[in-house]
């Protein structure tokens, strides 16, 4: 028998519609570590944001920014930074345009502005502060992700600028900005390829808009109950809401735990 791995989104996946972690998902992840399955974390968040869940989960894998930084045992499998040209490109995009932006490294996030509602609400659905102000962090810093706000509508003017990044809302007010070819299921084909893994011991779980490619790569993907009509319209399984169980339901019903 292969070497298993599941790839667990964290909101909508982990995290309840409250942020918090079900006991069931607990007990599901300790199962499925004393079973010798690789848990990996699979998250548009940036490596500093899931620290903590990390640590109480007892995960050391982890596919971050949609996969765009992938870490095993402490070990970089996989990098692929924003160059600064790009950066510089749609920094003066976006204020031409009235859109901050908060630019994300690996271990901090910093806004182009001070104060901004769109920014406000998008943080506080992920239960975080509004970053410190730093217009030129990118310039210092190695940019793996930035968050773009603005509205759905608005975002088609900038796909159609930047030919070289990829746009995947997560949020009424914000998307996440990429290189062109970033997405959870290239980082996890990173990880795959390094690990030498079979793809049919693969599983992922998942419920937003950018867990698309991921639940298609893998040999069996899951999409939560609570997961958008996209997702759940190409998975191999959809299981319950998140606050209903769903993940540990779902990891009993591939019988990956008892």
């Amino acid at each position: 028998m292969g070497q298993k791995v599941v790839f667990l989104d964290i909101d909508g996946t982990i995290f309840n519609h409250e942020k918090k972690i079900p006991i069931a998902t607990k007990q599901a992840v300790k199962q499925l570590q004393e079973n010798g399955v690789i848990v990996s974390i699979a998250t548009g968040r940036a490596p500093f944001m899931f620290e903590n869940l990390l640590e109480e989960l007892n995960i050391s894998t982890f596919v971050s920014f949609n996969g765009q930084y992938v870490v095993h045992d402490g070990e970089v499998i996989h990098q692929n930074p924003i160059a600064l040209n790009q950066l510089e490109a749609i920094t003066e995009f976006s204020i031409k345009n009235n859109h901050p932006l908060v630019y994300q490294s690996i271990n901090d996030m910093k806004s182009s502005v001070s104060d901004h509602p769109h920014i406000t609400e998008g943080m506080e659905s992920l239960k975080r502060e509004f970053p410190i102000v730093d217009s030129e962090y990118y310039k210092k810093h190695t940019i793996f992700q930035v968050l773009l706000f603005n509205g759905e509508e608005e975002q088609a003017i900038y796909e159609n600028a930047f030919d070289h990044l990829r746009f995947v809302r997560w949020h009424q007010y914000s998307c996440d900005v990429m290189p062109i070819i970033g997405s959870k299921a290239h980082g996890i084909e990173q990880f795959i390829q390094a690990m030498e893994i079979d793809w049919k011991d693969t599983y992922a779980f998942g419920d937003g808009l950018n867990d698309v490619e991921m639940i298609e790569k893998v040999n069996m993907g899951v999409a939560m109950g609570n997961s958008v009509d996209e997702v759940k319209a190409i998975a191999n399984y959809v299981t319950d809401d998140v606050d209903k169980d769903g993940l540990s339901k779902a990891m009993k019903h591939l019988s990956l735990i008892e």
